[in-house]
């Protein structure tokens, strides 16, 4: 009879085997050695990334199927696994020796708590720590859930899923909105063990952020309860008082320049303004 294991890790590919094999070493690196690994081949044509996948340990459960996006990806990853939580990790990035081992720990002591996130270690073509606070409010216009967190399969299951509609980037940040949504709790632990590989030519930078009026306006029409006044001021009136990344009064002057803004403008007026934040929370880093 199988074992059920204590965390699943899902990590989905598409021709991206230069950096993979870190990304599977710093996984079987954990201090916690009750540890799944699911790795979902979202249709790669890559010839090397082929030759990558087809030489894999027999440890890893292995998922092959056509390719639809990183939330398809991640979804048929979920639903393959067998662990009660499950950590999402792309296949460029990697999580300290601990991150699993502590993490857990928090679930485990705190039966109401439903995922855990950590500080990000940013590596790469920047370099630094990104710290977040989740803020239910200020998840509204910034996404402050880092999409690297180990959560509870029910959390996962109760929001159902990732949007596999979403295939020019934030997913994650959707994704976050329905756990918010759901009155779903998370817990933050201050160090940080996420190795976020920033690259000048990812995704988020190279394609989401430079579409970021479209896909917010996006977001808020899947959601206008949240973004309705009422919602706004109910959830600003809950969380004014608490933590946040960011003053909370950029919240509501990102969402009256959506308004007026034309598409392009608001755009650059957001890059400038994560720049700007991101180079005064993470002073080591290289700022483009």
């Amino acid at each position: 009879m199988k074992t059920v294991p204590a965390i699943s890790v899902v990590v989905p590919c598409y021709n991206a085997h230069r950096y993979l094999a870190e990304t599977l070493a710093s996984v079987r690196a954990q201090t916690l050695s009750d540890i799944e690994i699911v790795l979902v081949d979202d249709g790669s044509n890559d010839p090397a990334t082929l030759a990558f996948l087809a030489d894999l340990p027999p440890d890893i459960v292995f998922v092959r199927k056509p390719n639809g996006g990183l939330s398809s990806a991640r979804n048929a990853g979920f639903a393959a696994s067998s662990g009660n939580y499950v950590l999402p990790l792309d296949a460029d990035d990697q999580i300290a020796p601990d991150m699993l081992a502590r993490c857990a720990a928090l679930l485990d002591a705190d039966p109401a708590a439903d995922f855990v996130y950590t500080q990000i270690d940013v590596f790469g073509d920047e370099r630094g720590v990104v710290r977040k606070t989740w803020n239910r409010f200020e998840q509204l216009a910034t996404n402050q859930l880092p999409y690297c967190m180990l959560m509870r399969r029910s959390a996962w299951a109760k929001v159902g899923g990732y949007d596999e509609a979403m295939r020019e980037g934030y997913e994650d940040w959707e994704f976050n909105l329905r756990l918010s949504k759901a009155g779903l709790v998370g817990v933050a632990l201050a160090a940080p063990l996420f190795r976020y590989r920033r690259l000048a030519t990812g995704m988020l930078r190279s394609v989401s952020q430079q579409r970021h009026a479209r896909l917010w306006r996006q977001m808020r029409r899947k959601h206008p309860d949240l973004y309705r006044f009422a919602g706004l001021w109910s959830l600003w009136r809950q969380w004014c008082r608490k933590p946040s990344t960011h003053p909370l009064a950029l919240v509501w002057l990102l969402l009256a320049a959506a308004l007026v803004l034309p598409d392009r403008l608001f755009s650059r007026l957001f890059l400038a303004l994560h720049r700007v934040g991101h180079s005064a929370r993470n002073p080591n880093a290289v700022v483009d």
